[in-house]
């Protein structure tokens, strides 16, 4: 079968140039920013061609590149699949391999906007104080001068030389599901500059100043890993062979300040929102998306579901979702003006429910350790301020430990078994000599400060953890969702006749 190239998009006009660098070529920017980029470029023309860097891996690199820097997105739902090609690329390369040459293409001054899709795992910074950690390795020899490696460390060495070479304004714009992500960046860059010696880093913290801006942004599109299963699929719809296709659910949001330096592309045209309101768009997303979806995906995993769309097909797991949505993570948030709360909730239960996307739990749940840290300590603390115990976000605590560091004699299941996480091992640790899930959770919570500092003291919450963790290894996932839930009943009918 022919490969998908120029020749197969005769219509495909290919960017004049460059104005965006993106750090972080996976399968979420590509179907993201980068279709609205190509709605942007559409509609209102400009040199916002993107080029794309991979951190480490080549496998989607070497494929755009024998594709002419095309590839299809696959919008998929129950009632069919539609194929596009976004076209917005003018480059891609592997950052690990080419330290030297992202540095060099920050600092070129026709790069007016650098975005990043790195994962919250991806900025470096200690869950514990939200600081850069120097004493990880890789930031300790991008300080020595080394690669740089480290997203952070790319970012500032790159502002550094474009201050030397005449300091051009550039907007640097975070994708991650990162609190106030653009502050959070903006904060790590600069000690990463006042970190280095002999105060090189100054001029740069000048112009970081006076010409660098870092507005915030919240992205939402659910996009499951490629598999060989789609290739043959859009192989079949297209007629072409594309190695490197994406897979997407309908659904994309983005919201994002509209606080630029050098210009930037039309996103709305492709449907983005600028907003004031992007940290009410942050705790929509964050806690009611990202923080039930790991409930769904540490419940399902250990339920034996493969996907989420057949975890949420369990019936007690989504009644274990609709109690942490509606009870405990929608009273944290404040909602952004416009939005139906009612119906921003019910569309997520049909996304999860897409059973055509095919969205593992084993992703989901990968990297909880930092994940989790931006979805639970807040909602959990402003619970116990209104004098309630979060008993569901204290189930989704111990399912993730029980699918990360199972206890002697608890065999969380393959989807658990998959799941990718920083902190498996020293979790693991702790799994294997505590004596019992309170001793497991008390570790973890409190010396390992899995939430930072927030929840470290609060010992009835990591006592609930505890409670839940050795109901499940003893009596069973659904014993435990049954437990939580029941209590959170209980509670919410006594807050209805305190109110009555």
């Amino acid at each position: 079968m022919p490969r998908l190239g120029a020749a197969a998009v005769p219509q495909h006009r290919a960017p004049g140039a460059a104005g965006v660098l993106h750090l972080g070529l996976g399968n979420f920017h590509r179907a993201h920013q980068a279709v609205y980029t190509a709605a942007a470029m559409a509609a209102d023309g400009g040199d916002w061609g993107i080029v794309g860097v991979a951190s480490r891996s080549r496998g989607v690199v070497d494929a755009m590149r024998e594709q002419d820097l095309l590839y299809s997105v696959a919008e998929i739902s129950p009632s069919g699949t539609a194929l596009t090609v976004p076209g917005v690329h003018t480059d891609a390369f592997v950052a690990a391999e080419q330290p030297e040459r992202v540095v060099s293409t920050i600092a070129q001054p026709g790069i007016r906007v650098v975005t990043l899709t790195v994962t919250e795992n991806g900025y470096s910074y200690s869950p514990a104080t939200g600081h850069l950690d120097v004493a990880d390795p890789q930031i300790a020899a991008d300080l020595r001068g080394e690669g740089p490696l480290t997203t952070i460390g790319q970012l500032a060495r790159g502002l550094q030389r474009r201050a030397a070479l005449g300091g051009e304004p550039v907007t640097i714009l975070s994708c991650d599901n990162l609190s106030e992500n653009g502050a959070h960046t903006r904060r790590l860059v600069t000690e990463f500059l006042q970190e280095l010696p002999d105060r090189s880093g100054a001029d740069a913290l000048e112009y970081l100043e006076r010409s660098v801006a870092f507005p915030s942004s919240m992205v939402d599109r659910i996009v499951p890993a490629t598999t060989d299963r789609l290739r043959d699929d859009v192989a079949h719809r297209l007629g072409f062979w594309d190695a490197a296709p994406v897979p997407a659910e309908p659904f994309t949001m983005w919201a994002i300040e509209d606080r630029f330096a050098a210009g930037r592309p039309a996103w709305e045209a492709g449907g983005a929102i600028f907003t004031d309101e992007v940290g009410r768009y942050e705790q929509l997303k964050v806690r009611l998306l990202n923080g039930t979806h790991s409930l769904i995906a540490y419940l399902g995993a250990l339920r034996g579901a493969e996907t989420i769309s057949g975890a949420i097909a369990m019936p007690e797991i989504e009644r274990a979702a609709r109690a942490i949505l509606r009870r405990e993570y929608e009273p944290s948030v404040e909602v952004p003006a416009g939005v139906d709360v009612r119906d921003y909730e019910e569309q997520l239960f049909g996304r999860w429910a897409n059973s055509a996307l095919g969205h593992r739990t084993a992703q989901v749940g990968t990297d909880g350790s930092v994940k989790l840290r931006q979805r639970i300590p807040e909602p959990a603390t402003q619970a116990f301020e209104r004098g309630e115990q979060p008993h569901l976000i204290a189930l989704a605590v111990a399912a993730y430990l029980c699918c990360v560091a199972p206890r002697p004699g608890f065999d969380p299941g393959p989807h658990a078994a998959s799941m990718v996480d920083p902190a498996r091992a020293r979790f693991a640790a702790i799994a294997q000599t505590a004596r019992d899930g309170a001793e497991c959770a008390r570790r973890a919570i409190a010396d390992l400060h899995l939430f930072g500092l927030e929840l470290a003291e609060r010992s009835d919450f990591i006592a609930r953890v505890g409670e839940l963790i050795d109901t499940i290894v003893h009596h069973g996932v659904s014993a435990a969702i049954d437990d939580a839930v029941a209590a959170s009943d209980a509670a919410a009918a006594q807050q209805r006749e305190v109110l009555r």
